[in-house]
């Protein structure tokens, strides 16, 4: 806003010149009062010209009401004031002779437009807006507006003109502009003066205009009903008959007394220190009244009254009680009379600010309904014979099957939606992240405490290489280990000489995400679970590509003893699918593995080796099958006896001997009066939990290994309990003399944890093809070899089958590698 003020300088010493007063601009900040130091002054104009209020329009001298452009930012268009206003293009040639001025062209022609717009008022009962219809003139000689509302009879407000005549500014941003004939059409909404107008239709006057100078013109549109007019209209509409309802109680009395709907139902109170209520709901036909009674559960600590909610009206929205006289059949406008002999009244039927309250009624009862009993939800299960021949006939209803109750918080269904995070943002791990959007104060994720105790200690390790398109890094040998206990890897190299690497630790212990997942994700990433790994398998671990080639004893069994887990080591699914695969080429198939023995119907035992076995189902399965799947069926069927126990009762004895008279143990007499204790009868055989917890609350110095193989050496009866003398003369240091023992740490030679077998390397083929159970189709051949194995085509008697001891040293090498 520019403010325009006469500064008279007054210079001490100086000649006055003739031009003594200047004109400067100052510049004033929008919302500031107009107060000193507030003002500034423009030093970047130079001109000083007085403001011109006559301008020549199209040959014409008149008054120019045109404001001064508001500043705007450098860059941006400014409309120049000192152009007139262009006129839209019409369709039409302009005509020859002289041209008028508009005043005169357009002289007592006016454009009609019917529109609307919606004014809100506080007062008006049942109605958010009102409708109010105009008519919004615009006169072409000068580009003036007038709006006018026509009077509409018992409106209630003030109708006539809205809008006096003159020209309106447009909205902002371009209220430095005035409307024009373009602004207005059919179907546009414009503003003027903050209101805006809706246009539905012209007359036909304005539609030819318009259609004239090429500018379409839409068809008419209706207008939204005024919900005031359509409430009067309701109003006023006449009612016959008596408008008071009818209600005779009396009679649902006597045909509905003592009739009774009985129906078992529960509440759901299953919050802290909550329970499941069983609950039953007593529905009165006479006055439609119910009763809700607790049933206790015998020993379920609860005593006192059984009602659950009084007899009464049970109402489906409860908004708080009601005053007295507050509800009342009818409505009294006034009373007449002097006294109360002769009185008169009238009845309002509209009961007008009477809120109709819904109550509860026997349709609205039925098995799996929720019934809202003052906030609480009671769920119906069941309904009585009787409730139940009464839907049956009055409203047609034959299923009646009950719902069951829930007894346990783990058997109610969690309807509670999912919570959604933001996206991680790369600081810290996923857990950190989600950990902080969940809590206000920084907290550590949670572990899983009860899978690290269930787990620890269970490592899973597998020999891998890394293939790479340098050679070097593809013969470097690596141990990848996996924590059960948290999902974690660790991958160590082992060193090899003159290959230029040290070995040692290559990646630290962490959880990998597996590969192709968006980082920066609301979703929690996947990690690398145990059923990724196993021999065969290639994957990406931190871009490196490593492939698992072997896998040790621990590993095997691990994954043998769980095969629901590790799908590649569950023979049955293993077995279906070789199954599938030969079902057509099976003679094939034994041809490859022993090709010299045509007749193995007629055999015993036929054994072959690890190398033929895994060459024939790779030449017909291909891919189908991993080595991991190659090796379990092996194992599986393997022809290698397992290595016999470590022990016997005489070294087992001479063990535990030894722990007793190392720590000058001597309380046998306190062991036998624990024993009279848990046995008061005197049984002569005891559970082996029992004698286990006895051992272990004596305190006896045995660790959990000599323990159990103390109890898997001691008599037994037929329903495996343990002979409790035979467990007192075996600890009896007097009784007899053992064998003694070196006194070292014996708890690898006497108990080991994982024994060494040899499994695998022959397979029994005859026990293969007796599972498989598929005919042979073999061509016709003499018997050779009986009992023989066939190892890389070549048959061998039993007698040259490879010793589990002979090959000790190359299985503790491949061991070494994984």
């Amino acid at each position: 806003v520019h403010q325009i003020y006469k500064i008279f300088p007054k210079r001490k010493g100086r000649k006055r010149v003739n031009n003594s007063h200047k004109i400067y601009t100052m510049l004033r900040i929008p919302g500031m009062p107009l107060l000193p130091g507030t003002l500034f002054r423009d030093v970047s104009k130079g001109h000083y010209p007085k403001p011109q209020s006559l301008a020549n329009v199209q040959g014409l001298s008149m008054l120019s009401d045109r404001q001064q452009p508001a500043p705007v930012e450098s860059g941006s268009v400014t409309v120049d004031i000192s152009c007139p206003p262009v006129g839209a293009s019409s369709i039409y040639p302009p005509r020859s002779g002289p041209r008028m001025p508009p005043w005169l062209a357009y002289d007592k022609k006016v454009l009609c437009f019917h529109a609307y717009f919606k004014q809100t008022l506080q007062e008006v009962y049942h109605a958010p807006y009102l409708v109010r219809k105009v008519k919004i003139y615009y006169y072409l000689e000068d580009g003036t507006l007038e709006i006018y509302e026509p009077r509409v009879d018992n409106s209630g407000i003030v109708q006539g003109c809205v809008v006096h005549r003159q020209r309106v500014q447009k909205a902002p941003p371009c209220d430095n502009e005035f409307m024009s004939l373009i602004d207005l059409n059919v179907d546009q909404t414009v503003q003027i003066f903050d209101r805006q107008y809706h246009i539905t239709d012209c007359d036909p006057f304005t539609r030819t205009f318009l259609n004239k100078r090429g500018i379409t013109v839409p068809d008419p549109v209706k207008s939204p009903c005024d919900p005031t007019e359509e409430q009067r209209k309701r109003e006023n509409q006449p009612r016959s008959g008596n408008l008071i309802p009818k209600n005779h109680p009396f009679a649902q009395f006597l045909k509905y007394d003592r009739q009774i709907l009985k129906f078992q139902a529960y509440w759901d109170d299953r919050t802290e220190f909550g329970d499941v209520r069983k609950l039953e709901l007593c529905y009165y036909l006479s006055d439609d009244t119910i009763e809700i009674k607790e049933q206790h559960i015998r020993n379920s600590g609860r005593d006192g009254p059984t009602v659950f909610l009084k007899r009464g009206r049970l109402a489906r929205e409860f908004e708080g009680l009601q005053l007295p006289g507050q509800m009342t059949p009818m409505t009294l406008l006034n009373v007449l009379g002097t006294n109360m002999r002769n009185v008169r009244y009238c009845v309002d039927p509209l009961n007008t600010g009477n809120k109709e309250i819904h109550y509860y009624r026997e349709k609205d009862l039925q098995i799996g309904s929720v019934i809202n009993v003052y906030g609480r939800a009671v769920v119906i299960t069941e309904l009585d014979p009787f409730t139940q021949n009464y839907y049956r006939q009055r409203y047609g209803i034959q299923d009646f099957t009950p719902l069951p109750i829930p007894a346990r918080s783990d058997d109610c269904a969690d309807h509670r939606s999912e919570r959604q995070l933001p996206p991680y943002n790369g600081w810290g791990s996923y857990e950190d992240s989600v950990g902080n959007c969940i809590s206000v104060e920084p907290k550590p994720p949670k572990s899983d405490f009860k899978k690290f105790i269930k787990y620890d200690r269970y490592v899973l390790r597998f020999g891998a290489k890394m293939l790479s398109t340098i050679k070097a890094n593809c013969e470097r040998i690596f141990v990848i280990s996996y924590y059960l206990c948290d999902d974690t890897l660790q991958i160590q190299e082992i060193a090899v000489r003159n290959s230029g690497f040290l070995g040692g630790e290559f990646m630290k212990r962490t959880r990998l995400e597996l590969p192709g997942q968006e980082r920066f994700s609301c979703k929690q990433p996947q990690y690398y679970m145990p059923w990724n790994f196993f021999v065969g398998s290639t994957m990406s671990l931190k871009d490196f590509i490593f492939h698992i080639v072997s896998a040790d004893e621990y590993t095997l069994m691990y994954m043998e003893h769980h095969p629901e887990i590790f799908p590649h080591a569950n023979v049955g699914v293993i077995m279906e699918k070789v199954k599938s695969a030969l079902q057509n080429r099976m003679a094939e198939f034994v041809g490859s593995c022993v090709p010299d023995c045509t007749d193995l119907e007629k055999k015993r035992d036929v054994f072959v080796s690890f190398e033929s076995f895994k060459g024939a189902l790779i030449s017909i399965m291909g891919n189908q099958i991993s080595d991991h799947e190659i090796i379990s069926l092996c194992r599986h069927f393997s022809a290698e006896k397992s290595q016999p126990n470590a022990c016997d009762r005489s070294t087992v004895r001479a063990a535990a001997h030894l722990e007793l008279k190392r720590t000058l143990w001597n309380a046998r007499d306190d062991l036998m009066e624990h024993f009279h204790h848990i046995n008061p009868t005197n049984q002569p055989f005891l559970p082996e939990v029992k004698v286990r917890s006895a051992l272990r609350g004596c305190r006896l110095p045995f660790s959990l290994e000599l323990i159990d193989n103390i109890l898997s050496i001691l008599n037994r009866n037929e329903c495996d309990d343990i002979e409790v003398c035979d467990l007192m003369n075996f600890i009896d240091v007097s009784c007899g003399k053992g064998c003694d023992m070196l006194p070292v740490n014996h708890a690898f030679e006497l108990c080991p944890k994982i024994p060494f077998l040899n499994k695998g390397r022959v397979v029994n083929f005859t026990c293969f093809l007796r599972e498989l159970n598929l005919p042979l189709n073999l061509p016709a051949g003499g018997e050779k070899n009986n009992d023989a194995i066939a190892e890389g085509g070549r048959i061998m008697p039993p007698s040259a089958m490879p010793d589990t001891d002979a090959h000790k040293a190359n299985e503790d090498d491949a061991q070494h590698m994984a």
